[in-house]
This record gives C-alpha cells, structure tokens and sequence, in this order.
C-alpha cells in the first residue's frame, strides 16, 4: 500500500430527481478523478438524485404534494446491485478508483417503498464494498428515510486504507465515530448536506478526535436547479439564488484542512493524503489504543441485520 494518495471530493448539483442523468455525471467525475491520479472520489450525500429539501418547506398536511414527490424520489431511487449500481462499478474499475456516494436507497428486499440515506462503496476494482445507511435521520428528515442499523457501521480495508463513512449529523454521535475508530478507520468520508462554519469546525475536530482523514462533500445546489414543475421551488424567497453553497473540503488528521472549502460553485476537490501522518498524529492521542482506558470504558456493536 502506497502512503501517499490522491483522494478528491466531488462537490457537485444532481440532475434534480433525475436518477438516469445524474449517474452519467457521476460517472463522467469519476473518470475524471482517475484521470486526474486520484484513489477515492466522495459524493455529496444523496448525490443520487438530490437532497429532498422540500421537507423543511412543505407542511405535512400537504398530503398531495408530498406524495407526488415521495413517487418521484422513489422513482429515482437505487437499490444494491442494480442497474444504476452496475454502471458506477464499470466506472469506477474503468478510472481505477474507489468511490464513495450518495444515494437514496430503495430497500428492495422487504417492501420496496421506503428509502434508505446511504453511502455506497465500490473498490477501484469494481466492486460493491458495501453501503452504510444514516443511523437516524434528523428532524424533517425523519418523513423520508427509514433508520439504519449497526450492520453497516464498517471500515474496509482497501489498497488505500482503512475506509469508513458516516452522513451529515449522525457524526455527532459520539458511539458511532467510535465503532468506526475501533475499527482503525485512516479515511472518514462525511457526505453531507450541512455547509455552516460550524459544521467544518466540528469535522476538524473529529479529524483530530479520530487522528484520521475527513473528507466532508457537499452538494452544490441553486434554486434554479430544482425543476419548475415542483410547487416547492416556489416557496424560497424570490431573491434566494443558491440553497446550497457547499463548502466541501478535505481535512487532515491533525484537523487543519488541506483543501477548500469551495463555495458556491461546483468542482473536484483534491488533496495528497499521507498515511504516516495519521501515525504521528496518534503518537500523543489514539482514542483507540493507548487513550483508549479499557479498564474503565467498555464498548460493544450491536450488528443487527
């Protein structure tokens, strides 16, 4: 294993509710970033196929408008493997390149109508790695995605590292970074759709926290990117041009940031990770080894499945 990667962050807008277009941009960023040298490319969160901010506009007793969505998110859903999956594993193996995006997930093995807010991974070979599912999603979130579980708070181990995710705010649960720590994860990918100044500092510390890399993607979106035939788009103030500003960046682990944040505009971060670097930030403090205190602390996965 090399230590020294190139990882990027795909800070980019979706086809809006549009699954078919949005993975032939995704493809055509991760060929991109393999051309471009890069390992590892992270989508936003929910890259595929946008982020459904209609639930912090649209009042719940809107039950037309909302179901007229809720068909359409369904509609543009992914579900693991399937077509949509097969065409991102032929391009990740075709750019040699991990990727790690954004999907509302579809959980077709049970009734096939509710979603998932996922992380799907696939290998620069091709292959499905796995998916992580949001453990909880937050406030109006909660009428669009069902919970995960612990069975997908996992670290690979990839030709580049130790690779693990977790989505938007459910980094703010002290137990699930630690699962993932444990886990002696090198490469945190954080798609989200959180873009404060808050936000970022809270990642730099996590960064530290972890003595890991963070790499936090941001999708980049405007008011005129959602399509005129949703009622919602009408519901921002007239002057509002961006809903989205991104703010994507790439952290180390001692929690300065290396790259970005880009703002209000769409592009490909990159950054040069060193891995020895995460050794040196855990030569004072490794949560997981010697700061650990085992004797005191005990900390168990429930993987439910």
């Amino acid at each position: 294993m090399n230590n020294k990667i190139l990882v990027s962050a795909a800070q980019l807008t979706p086809v809006y509710l549009n699954k078919k277009l949005t993975i032939e941009k995704a493809c055509e960023a991760i060929f991109t970033a393999g051309n471009s040298g890069a390992k590892l490319i992270v989508f936003p969160e929910v890259f595929i196929s946008g982020y459904p901010d209609w639930i912090w506009l649209v009042p719940n007793s809107n039950a037309k408008e909302l179901n007229e969505l809720y068909i359409d998110l369904l509609r543009n859903s992914v579900s693991v493997q399937d077509a949509s999956t097969e065409k991102l594993c032929k391009a990740a193996k075709s750019a040699n390149i991990h990727v790690a995006i954004g999907i509302h997930e579809r959980n077709v093995k049970r009734s096939g109508s509710s979603l998932y807010n996922s992380i799907l991974f696939i290998s620069d070979k091709g292959k499905i790695l796995g998916i992580h599912r949001k453990l909880i999603p937050t406030g109006g979130e909660r009428l669009i995605w069902a919970q995960g579980d612990g069975s997908t708070l996992t670290a690979y181990s990839t030709s580049i590292g130790k690779l693990g995710g977790l989505i938007c705010w459910e980094n703010f649960m002290p137990l699930a970074r630690t699962a993932l720590y444990e886990q002696g994860t090198q490469i945190l990918v954080a798609p989200t759709w959180d873009k404060s100044t808050n936000w970022i500092e809270t990642m730099r510390a996590y960064a530290r926290e972890g003595g890991m890399y963070i790499i936090s993607a941001c999708m980049a979106l405007k008011v005129d990117d959602i399509p005129n035939k949703y009622n919602f788009k009408n519901m921002y103030p007239k002057e509002k041009e961006w809903i989205n500003i991104g703010n994507s960046c790439i952290i180390g682990p001692n929690g300065k940031i290396i790259e970005g944040p880009l703002t209000s505009k769409e592009g490909i971060l990159y950054a040069e990770l060193n891995l020895d670097e995460i050794s040196n930030a855990k030569r004072m403090f490794d949560v997981a080894g010697h700061y650990s205190r085992r004797d005191v602390f005990n900390f168990s996965l429930i993987k439910n499945n």
